[in-house]
């Protein structure tokens, strides 16, 4: 359900510019949530129990406020390093650069497709799948207007909803849509399941995921934020967020239609998650600039260019401590989020421990060099 840092996925800035905190930090932030939310989750799907209650509500993994919100927000960060990376060519418009800097997404992004899809089937769900695609359609358009970059976004959100609405109305008259929305990359038999997996029936498909890259890359094209955007940023995502669920409980259209829960893929939801990754954005960044003398907010900053590394071994940590070595079994919520912790405050630990004596994680290494 989420990952790879903008560095490793080459949308860091350069090395001659100086890195901007509040990004490192608030990707920190969001795959630490990622985390959270994907131990809760796939603890339940070895016979956790969910629970009952507010909290349980909150983290339910599939439906709850908090579900794959903290995924769209590493989304949307990570067109702003789409951004930051394609700034130069863009405002240059040198052709030699643009191509080059097209080239390097074309590669990036098919790396991280084809080693998604070998990893989703150990960790079924995993966003690396899908973030290769969101960088392949970032090479395409990185370099058109911020009016068509906001209108590619939208069209991802429509075409989702449209979907949907069509599945109800096909479902409505006796016929069966579950070839076209059911199914993972890890039962993808031919090319088109493979291509609807990609666009449609994924955790994480273009359709309407691209509406929070297309979202960070013209976010990105304004950094860095003063205290006034950061204002309006966060006001407009509370907006975004109140008219969702308003209009959740408003409109006389079908449920899954007006549904905010992530897996029904509509428009609301959309909304909502652009809303609160704005908000995230908006806050994280600015506290992480206030005080980014601090000792945890470098550490965090260093956990921010280590995520892919750190991603994955995430997958393997629990893996190896649920599944094979059976020290955590599946239990409540607190399990789940001592899980979490225990791993993250070793995991900063690591990173930090790293990027003393390299520049790079390892897999951010490995990444560079076949990329």
């Amino acid at each position: 359900m989420t990952t790879s840092d903008a560095s490793t996925a080459g949308v860091a800035t350069t090395s001659s510019e100086p890195r901007i905190i509040d990004l490192d930090v608030t990707r920190a932030v969001a795959l630490i949530g990622v985390c959270v939310m994907n131990y809760h989750g796939y603890l339940i799907l070895r016979g956790a129990d969910p629970g009952e209650g507010f909290l349980a509500r909150v983290f339910n993994p599939w439906e709850g406020p908090l579900s794959t919100r903290f995924a769209a927000t590493f989304v949307t960060v990570a067109g702003m390093g789409v951004a930051l990376l394609t700034r130069r060519a863009v405002q240059g418009r040198d052709p030699v650069e643009v191509q080059r800097v097209r080239w390097v997404l074309i590669r990036r992004g098919v790396l991280l497709y084809a080693f998604g899809f070998f990893l989703n089937w150990v960790w079924s769900g995993t966003i690396l799948f899908y973030y290769g695609a969101y960088f392949l359609v970032a090479a395409a358009i990185f370099t058109l207007g911020n009016r068509w970059i906001i209108a590619i976004g939208a069209g991802a959100a429509v075409a989702s909803a449209a979907v949907q609405w069509w599945a109800i109305d096909r479902s409505a008259n006796g016929h069966s849509v579950a070839w076209l929305l059911s199914g993972d990359a890890t039962s993808n038999t031919s090319p088109r399941d493979l291509v609807l997996d990609t666009f449609l029936r994924g955790t994480h498909p273009l359709f309407p995921w691209l509406a929070f890259l297309c979202m960070g890359i013209v976010l990105g094209r304004v950094l860095p934020f003063n205290s006034i955007m950061r204002v309006q940023m966060a006001f407009a995502g509370v907006l975004c967020v109140a008219a969702g669920y308003l209009l959740r409980d408003t409109m006389p259209v079908h449920a899954t239609l007006r549904s905010t829960f992530p897996f029904d893929r509509g428009l609301l939801y959309t909304l909502t998650a652009i809303g609160s990754s704005l908000v995230a954005v908006s806050v994280v960044g600015w506290i992480a600039e206030a005080t980014a003398e601090s000792t945890a907010t470098r550490m965090l900053a260093v956990t921010g260019r280590t995520t892919l590394s750190l991603y994955v071994l995430h997958v393997l940590v629990f893996n190896l401590v649920v599944d094979w070595l059976g020290w955590v079994q599946p239990a409540g919520l607190s399990t789940a989020l001592l899980f979490a912790l225990g791993y993250w405050v070793v995991a900063i630990a690591l990173a930090n421990a790293w990027h003393t004596r390299f520049e790079l994680g390892p897999l951010e290494w490995v990444y560079r060099r076949f990329s």
